[in-house]
């Protein structure tokens, strides 16, 4: 029997969690079952006793903030000693449509996607700026250059990811996951399809961060980290033969003006050049050792899916999910 399971990352969100529990599917083509997981990342108030009355199945709970993305890790660890065999993530704030979920997951359910992304065309939602449409369009198309898809709307938090495609996830970025995890599954050459959503109506103001300045600031070293970290021979070694370039034609630049008699007068340029040859060669060398790192990085993502896998294979028989705490009150699954 297919199991899906439905994740909420929530901070702060007891007056919003009910109509985003409200309008979730009971029921979708191709799935036996659905559950609901709420990941409370520190609320301060009644988040998690809403979360029970409103019937969620699994509850797992931090002590204190810790942000979106590490909410993001555990709910997907959780989902998979569940046994989920599906994932979907929605906010907490009531952003994305339930309705929409059948529409998202199907990709993944019919084996057409590994993972599906809901496009909320940005351009077109009446409560973003200009400048704030704008920003969401030229990153969209940046993240596709250095991810290698054809995601469209790539800080769309509204996913869907197969067992497998969820069990290959090792992020490492505190601040999001939407970025990281579109370049990690571009380069694991995953298929990713996205899915025309819509949204609702505004009902709070984001928390992810405190202005354009800061979240374009954060998003682009997001980006550079996680390509460097799939491309490093690739970055280093441009950047080498570069610098090694530049240095030569200041060298040949050099000879030629000795050969001509005004040598004595570009002695700058000799000192240029060699400093630039030898930095070239260095980053060259740099290369070397970054990919080595990046391979070694490859290595761990399969040794973490395959203790993911260990681990769901020894809960299901166990029954021993110390981290997520089952809810008593939680509505019972439709083939029941």
């Amino acid at each position: 029997m297919s199991l899906l399971i439905i994740q909420i990352p929530c901070f702060n969100e007891e007056e919003t969690l009910p109509v985003t529990v409200r309008d979730l599917p009971r029921s979708i083509p191709g799935v036996d079952r659905i559950e609901y997981l709420i990941i409370d990342d520190g609320s301060r108030d009644r988040t998690v006793e809403v979360a029970r009355e409103l019937g969620v199945h699994h509850l797992v709970q931090f002590p204190a903030n810790r942000g979106l993305a590490a909410a993001f890790r555990a709910g997907i660890d959780a989902c998979l000693r569940l046994g989920a065999d599906y994932i979907v993530n929605t906010d907490g704030d009531n952003q994305y449509s339930g309705h929409d979920i059948p529409r998202l997951v199907e990709p993944v359910v019919s084996g057409r996607a590994d993972v599906a992304i809901g496009d909320r065309k940005t351009s077109q939602i009446q409560h973003f700026s200009w400048l704030k449409k704008r920003l969401q369009t030229l990153g969209s198309w940046v993240v596709r250059q250095f991810s290698g898809t054809t995601v469209m709307d790539t800080t769309s938090g509204f996913r869907c990811w197969s067992r497998e495609a969820a069990q290959r996830l090792n992020l490492v970025n505190p601040f999001t996951y939407t970025l990281e995890s579109i370049i990690q599954t571009g380069h694991d050459k995953l298929t990713i399809e996205s899915v025309p959503i819509s949204t609702n109506s505004k009902l709070r103001e984001s928390r992810l961060f405190k202005s354009i300045r800061s979240y374009v600031t954060r998003s682009a070293g997001v980006i550079l980290r996680s390509y460097l970290l799939y491309r490093p021979f690739a970055v280093f070694m441009t950047l080498g033969a570069g610098v090694f370039g530049i240095g030569v034609v200041l060298g040949m630049r050099y000879l030629y003006f000795r050969s001509i008699g005004f040598g004595s007068g570009h002695i700058q340029s000799v000192i240029l050049a060699g400093a630039l040859m030898v930095m070239g060669v260095q980053l060259g060398m740099m290369a070397m050792v970054a990919d080595l790192v990046s391979a070694n990085r490859k290595l761990s993502e399969e040794m973490l899916q395959r203790l993911r896998r260990i681990e769901a294979a020894t809960d299901e028989r166990d029954n021993d999910l110390p981290t997520i705490a089952l809810n008593p009150r939680a509505l019972p699954a439709p083939s029941e």
